[in-house]
């Protein structure tokens, strides 16, 4: 039989151009808060779960769907922004393991935060990688920071096929 794996979600916690992460006492890294999905519990609602335990912060998911159902025998639930399996080592009686990780995006939009700190793009990228940080975090909000660039306008001519000059 295989390695055991366990759900849980994480959750980046975007506010204009910082992200929120906690320092996680048994990794001894910053990370985006996060934990294990409880008995009936769906990703998203850990999640937010999670995120208002662990900082104090409610949160409103960054939504990126492609359609969204609300029927009477089907409803969409937020879609992750990526899902990882993660490899945790072994540390005292607990078994090397692994997760299956729905990470979310989201923005606070109420409470009040008692733990966690602001991190900007270059303070993330000063975190020294797999010392302070992990690299998927790293990299992550390195995307995230990217995506929320405002890209540069694309100005296109069209012509109809009669208007067009031969070359």
């Amino acid at each position: 039989m295989g390695m055991e794996r366990q759900f849980t979600s994480t959750c980046y916690i975007l506010d204009q151009d910082k992200f929120l992460l906690i320092f996680h006492e048994k990794h001894q890294k910053w990370l985006p808060p996060g934990g294990h999905l409880e008995e009936n519990e769906t990703p998203p609602e850990t999640a937010v779960r999670e995120v208002l335990e662990e900082t104090g912060l409610e949160i409103e998911f960054v939504l990126e769907e492609n359609i969204w159902v609300d029927d009477w025998n089907a409803k969409s639930i937020p879609r992750p922004f990526s899902v990882l399996l993660e490899n945790i080592a072994a540390k005292g009686d607990e078994p090397a393991h692994q997760h299956i990780d729905f990470v979310y995006v989201a923005k606070p939009n109420g409470g009040t935060l008692h733990d966690g700190k602001w991190f900007t793009l270059e303070e993330v990228e000063a975190l020294e990688t797999h010392k302070e940080i992990f690299a998927d975090t790293q990299k992550t909000i390195r995307k995230l920071a990217q995506d929320r660039r405002p890209s540069p306008k694309k100005h296109q001519t069209f012509q109809r096929a009669d208007q067009q000059t031969p070359l």
